[in-house]
């Protein structure tokens, strides 16, 4: 089967698929695929693969699943010795899933480069997998991570998340399970506390990339990740980066009726993300500020306002309203070379709707994020849950309680919606519940 032009430009000009291949399965009709990076993960790859395999069989034989078995040249022995174990075990079990692929970037001459991690990992393996799909069904393309568990409906939830979506990027409601010692779980609490609390005020300010980007929960249509640019190679936040260009070129949605279980586990492998956060919180006794002052996201949205009821007002102008709502905010606007940008616009796109969606494009996810942190290195430290999240929670009209754990629960019943309480995993995960 010919590939379509777009992808067939892609693989040429922005893939990265040389020297890697995909073992194993040998199809080239799926109607979609979930790439798993794996580095030193045999001690939890083959549960994620148990919890895959429990999916319906019918939508099974419809999906490709490769796992990139992957390492650097400088990777530590005992993680080399893993991911040979890894290899072995992959090689032989087929037949453990209907349609189970890898790739090794472990063996000599197969090593990530100097630089390369997870987003590197996860780009072989999306890369490789576009030349394996059926290009006429509208395939599908998931992100796993080794550690993280998923429900017997998280396959067809992604085909009917995506038979009727108008986005071509969504993310998958996850939830952590807490489990562990009682500092470790405390961590995950005021770590999860802090991811849900984030979107809660960015939904509030009315931001488009209002967002969970926790990279197992990623997932789109094939034809999509080929019209972002694909994945990033990043070794830490290629998830933020790969739905912030998902968000400009199709957008980002939510997918119901599933979940998935990230690991709570500590890990130092990355410069940040769960793993890291959790080890770091969890070796400090003392109640954690992780939370960014509220009014970061009051300001934030009085600014998408302004911009949203001004879209045809000189930037100069726009600019000193900006300076009535907040000095601070004008001042980072013009750090951020606002007032040459807005002409620029206004030039290039004439109507609201595309005016609106350019500056957005401008005014991303990443200046967001630089905002709150311009604000909280500014004057608006970060706090404590119960001064940060507590107002959120009002602002939405849910009860404002003070302790983390129910605050926890109510942004997971917020967020997840119906499946945190049918939740399918067995009492010991604990899962979706806070100790």
């Amino acid at each position: 089967m010919s590939l379509p032009v777009a992808v067939q430009r892609y693989l040429e000009k922005r893939a990265l698929t040389h020297p890697w291949r995909i073992e194993g399965a040998l199809r080239h009709d799926y109607r979609g695929a979930v790439v798993i990076p794996a580095l030193a993960e045999s001690a939890h790859l083959f549960a994620t693969l148990a919890s895959l395999q429990a999916n319906p069989a019918s939508v099974l034989e419809e999906f490709l699943v490769v796992v990139v078995v992957n390492q650097r040249q400088d990777a530590a022995a005992s993680d080399k010795q893993d991911n040979d174990l890894t290899l072995r075990k992959l090689r032989e079990s087929l037949g453990f899933l209907p349609h189970l692929g890898w790739v090794d970037a472990a063996a000599d001459g197969l090593e990530l480069p100097g630089k390369g991690g997870v987003g590197l990992a996860r780009k072989i393996g999306l890369d490789l997998v576009l030349q394996r799909l059926d290009w006429a069904a509208g395939p599908i393309l998931a992100n796993l991570d080794a550690d993280t568990l998923v429900r017997d409906d998280y396959l067809p939830a992604l085909k009917a998340h995506f038979a009727i979506a108008e986005a071509g990027g969504a993310v998958v409601p996850f939830c952590h399970p807490v489990t562990g010692e009682k500092a470790q779980q405390q961590a995950m609490i005021a770590y999860e506390l802090y991811l849900r609390g984030h979107v809660l005020g960015l939904q509030w300010a009315g931001s488009p990339y209002a967002f969970h980007t926790v990279g197992s929960t990623m997932v789109c249509r094939a034809d999509d990740y080929v019209r972002s640019g694909g994945m990033n190679r990043r070794q830490a936040g290629e998830d933020f980066y790969f739905l912030q260009q998902l968000a400009k070129t199709s957008g980002v949605g939510g997918v119901v009726d599933t979940v998935v279980y990230p690991s709570a586990r500590i890990s130092q492998r990355t410069p940040f993300g769960t793993g890291r956060s959790v080890a770091q919180l969890a070796s400090d006794g003392s109640a954690p500020r992780l939370y960014y002052d509220p009014r970061c996201y009051e300001m934030l949205h009085d600014w998408l306002q302004l911009v949203s009821a001004h879209w045809q007002t000189d930037g100069g102008e726009i600019l000193e309203q900006a300076g009535v709502i907040s000095e601070l905010l004008a001042g980072f606007l013009r750090k951020e070379n606002f007032q040459e940008t807005w002409p620029r616009l206004c030039r290039n796109h004439a109507d609201r709707q595309s005016r609106l969606k350019a500056f957005h494009g401008w005014f991303d996810g990443l200046k967001t994020t630089r905002l709150i942190h311009y604000l909280t290195d500014a004057g608006w430290p970060r706090q404590a849950a119960a001064e940060a999240i507590a107002p959120l929670l009002r602002r939405v009209g849910l009860p404002a309680v003070d302790e983390p754990q129910k605050q926890l629960m109510l942004l997971r019943q917020r967020q997840i919606g119906t499946p945190c309480a049918s939740c399918r995993l067995s009492e010991k995960s604990n899962c979706c519940r806070v100790a």
